[in-house]
């Protein structure tokens, strides 16, 4: 009984290491199905990022178009595109 006990005074301490590493095991393919899921899933915040840098494209393209035609309304005039300017609108 005598040398009993020391053993297993010192096991706790051995078997955590194993515990853990248990845990470890168990929790693993739970972690990667998380990751998959925020793979495969967009945030709100990069939704909103995606969104914002798409109408910065779309504003771009249409501060170019209407350049081009503040140019050629300048050259001539009398063009039936050359009407009174209605501002802008995103997303036409």
């Amino acid at each position: 009984m005598r040398k009993v006990l020391p053993v297993l005074a010192v096991l706790p301490f051995l078997v955590s290491g194993c515990i853990s590493t248990a845990t470890s095991i168990v929790k693993a393919p739970f972690q990667v199905a998380g990751k998959a899921v925020d793979w495969t899933t967009t945030s709100q915040e990069e939704s909103d990022r995606n969104y914002g840098k798409k109408m910065r494209k779309q504003e771009a393209e249409e501060g170019k178009q209407r350049k081009e035609l503040a140019k050629r309304c300048n050259k001539d005039p009398q063009r039936s595109e050359c009407g009174q300017y209605q501002g802008y609108r995103a997303g036409n």
